[in-house]
């Protein structure tokens, strides 16, 4: 076996979500499961089929944000990986309706960080391996960091204080 890393193309603003699911619905599940999650959502969509044709599909209300799912997903390679990319939305506004579609097996990952895929490769195709998602710690949280890491919680609606 070979492996491959496999860099995510997307801009920095952009969140990503990688998976893998079953069936040749999967892109259209997963476009009902985004829209119905939160309103102001931009996103594609890209799905690897395993078998048959073997096709990248793709689904979005975005065709920029399409484009680049569906790219990446054929770049990854792997059979029945799904590559979401979007904006106008955080991951864990999205994961709970993504994870209850019922082809989604497995999500790898959910982030905006640089992410590199780990590709195994065999002579019968492609397996996502692994993620990597971001930078390694350089540091261990200190009292200040834990106080800025409340405040921005805050600053952004996810906390209340109270």
């Amino acid at each position: 076996m070979e492996t491959e890393i496999i860099n995510i193309e997307k801009e920095d603003e952009f969140q990503v979500i990688i998976g893998q699911a079953n069936f040749i619905k999967t892109t259209e599940d997963i476009y009902e499961a985004l829209v119905s999650s939160t309103p102001d959502i931009k996103f594609g969509v890209g799905f690897n089929e395993a078998s048959g044709p073997c096709l990248t599909r793709g689904e979005g209300n975005d065709p920029l944000l399409e484009n680049i799912a569906k790219m990446n997903a054929f770049r990854i390679g792997a059979g029945h990986c799904f590559v979401v990319i979007f904006k106008n939305a955080f991951p864990i506004n999205v994961l709970n309706n993504l994870k209850n579609v019922y082809e989604v097996t497995r999500i790898y990952s959910a982030s905006s960080n640089k992410t590199q895929v780990v590709v195994g490769i065999t002579d019968q195709g492609r397996a996502i391996l692994g993620i990597v998602d971001g930078e390694k710690p350089k540091a261990i949280e200190a009292e200040n960091h834990k106080k800025e890491r409340r405040k921005y919680l805050r600053d952004i609606g996810y906390k209340l204080d109270l």
